[in-house]
């Protein structure tokens, strides 16, 4: 990390805010988590913006990375001379906008995204000053306001907005404007019990903001080496008090009082919400975007849009997770699709009443789907996503944000796919080396994920929990039928490019000219050897008559087999099989 106190906005400040706010939103994460109940109390709020500005500061580390190997390969600048704020500026909020968690997390990415707009507006300057500082700061709180659909006040978008119109008023240095801002955000976020009543009866203030306030405290640190410590001013003063030093307690719980009055009417204005959170970057011209808003607005809430020049961070709360990505898929190119389901605990709040601060969920499912209709099916079942496109894969790095984004102590792993075993296991030894219990299930399909996940109960013991889920999903054959790509060499002979291949169990064991007479085969060679449940789940290029084909063919040839299908969107194959 780069030395403090910095006297100028350069690279350099750009790198060093970015660690310290890392720092300590890790240092306040779980309290801030604890105080997440507005819109949803899902109690990750804290996690979110750590993952926000962790991705934000990996992107500005690289920057300073690949300037000192070209420049030590003398393929780049001069020994020395370092990246320009204009890089750093960009890196940052790139990395914020492709790493957004959450909806604090996604309006966080815009307001790094509006700063950066303006330190890297001339690509000359070496450095930014107070002036600069104070317009990124109001660009900032203007652009994360426009990002949100309905905005809210005493949220994130208050604090904001309370943070420039203070540094808006400062005179001097960067230090002395970043202060300003600092101050001025801690006042707002001292006031938001006031303005949602949510956060009054909870006795807390918005986890957001607070989140925020912490971020700015680290922009202080930068410039002037020292952590804030502002007394409240009339705007903390609670219970007729004199005022004193807000301290950490403060600004993470509210105070007594407002706890006794949120106990005094338990559970008033909890409402049952949208069910799923859906969040996914998308590439997309503007007009295409502004066509998905209006799309999404109309699916569900917590609608946050942010992004530019291409590429997008799109945020929302619904109901049916399927049509937000679909809509998505009409807009442009969605990808780095997560579906979460938020579950009977994690309360919506209208801004009205007071929910139950949520509890930290006991066990969790996390799966990789290999498309965005077995995403839908899978969270709600409960699992956590993380969806594989064709060619792909994910990395360790995000099944471990997955299991960090469920929240739980436990977490039982489906990477459904033979080919990620080493990336799941390596994912699994991080998530352990972070104090998780993890389970790692070697599913081999996503339709072995599907029944182990059928048998899944939380409340049982752990390992008992996982030997039921093993057992099923090794009690399900799985097949596939897709299309071959290339001539190739192949168990049951050599297929063409064009040709249709049934594979078993991860073999080619049909190859065929018509998709439903090769998926016939295939079924038949599975029931031979039995089975009581056959689960298909029929990919968007699959015909439209096959799966009824395969249903008839079940239900007139084989006596007490039952028959589920699932609709599997764009999942690579066209066809998957499961027998039990």
């Amino acid at each position: 990390m780069a030395q403090v106190p910095q006297t100028f906005f350069d690279a350099l400040a750009v790198r060093a805010w970015c660690g310290l706010a890392l720092e300590a939103l890790g240092r306040v994460r779980e309290e801030i988590d604890a105080i997440n109940v507005y819109p949803v109390a899902d109690g990750d709020t804290g996690t979110n913006l750590y993952l926000t500005v962790e991705s934000a500061a990996a992107a500005v580390e690289a920057v300073f990375e690949g300037h000192e190997a070209g420049a030590a390969t003398g393929a780049g600048a001069a020994p020395g001379t370092g990246p320009t704020l204009a890089d750093a500026a960009r890196a940052m909020a790139h990395g914020a906008l492709i790493g957004a968690r959450g909806n604090s997390g996604t309006i966080l990415a815009q307001l790094l995204r509006g700063m950066a707009q303006v330190l890297a507006g001339d690509e000359a300057a070496p450095h930014a000053d107070g002036r600069d500082l104070r317009q990124a700061l109001r660009h900032a709180a203007d652009s994360a306001r426009q990002a949100v659909a309905h905005p809210v006040e005493g949220t994130v978008l208050t604090v904001a907005s309370a943070a420039a119109r203070a540094a808006g008023d400062a005179e001097g240095d960067c230090g002395t404007v970043a202060r300003a801002a600092y101050e001025g955000a801690r006042v707002a976020l001292a006031e938001t019990p006031g303005r949602l009543p949510v956060l009054r009866r909870a006795g807390v203030v918005d986890a957001g903001g607070r989140g925020l306030v912490t971020v700015l405290a680290a922009l202080v640190q930068t410039f002037t080496g020292e952590t804030p410590r502002i007394p409240a001013g009339p705007a903390g003063q609670q219970g007729g008090r004199a005022p004193r030093p807000l301290t950490e307690p403060d600004l993470a719980g509210g105070t007594p009082g407002e706890c006794a009055d949120a106990a005094a009417d338990p559970g008033h204005g909890a409402t049952a919400g949208p069910a799923f959170e859906v969040i996914y970057l998308l590439e997309a011209d503007d007009e295409a975007v502004a066509r998905l808003r209006r799309r999404l607005d109309g699916l569900g809430d917590s609608l946050v849009v942010v992004g530019g020049d291409g590429l997008w961070n799109v945020h929302v709360h619904v109901d049916d997770a399927g049509a937000a990505v679909e809509a998505g898929v009409e807009a442009g190119r969605p990808y780095r699709i997560r579906i979460t389901h938020f579950g009977a605990a994690d309360v919506h709040t209208t801004g009205t009443g007071r929910p139950a601060l949520p509890e930290r969920p006991r066990r969790a499912v996390v799966a990789v789907v290999p498309g965005e209709g077995l995403a839908g099916l899978y969270a709600e079942a409960g699992a956590t996503t993380v969806l594989a496109r064709p060619g792909e894969p994910p990395a360790s790095g995000e099944l471990v944000q997955a299991a960090r984004r469920s929240g739980a102590r436990e977490v039982v792993l489906l990477p459904n796919d033979a080919d990620l075993r080493h990336t799941a296991a390596a994912a699994a030894d991080q998530a352990r080396a972070e104090g998780l219990r993890v389970a790692l299930i070697p599913t081999r399909s996503a339709v072995q994920g599907i029944a182990a996940l059928a048998v899944h109960e939380p409340e049982r013991r752990f390992d008992e929990d996982v030997v039921s889920m093993t057992s099923a999903a090794g009690a399900t054959r799985y097949a596939e039928v897709t299309v071959a790509e290339r001539q190739s060499w192949t168990m049951a002979g050599i297929c063409q490019a064009g040709d249709v291949l049934g594979l078993i169990d991860g073999d080619v064991a049909v190859i065929g000219q018509e998709v439903a007479a090769t998926a016939s085969a295939v079924l038949d060679r599975m029931l031979a050897a039995g089975g009581e449940m056959v689960t298909l789940v029929v990919g968007d290029d699959a015909p439209d008559t096959v799966a009824a084909h395969l249903e008839t063919r079940v239900r007139e040839g084989y006596l007490a087999v039952d028959t589920v299908v699932y609709s599997g969107g764009r999942q690579g194959a066209l066809l998957l099989i499961g027998v039990e």
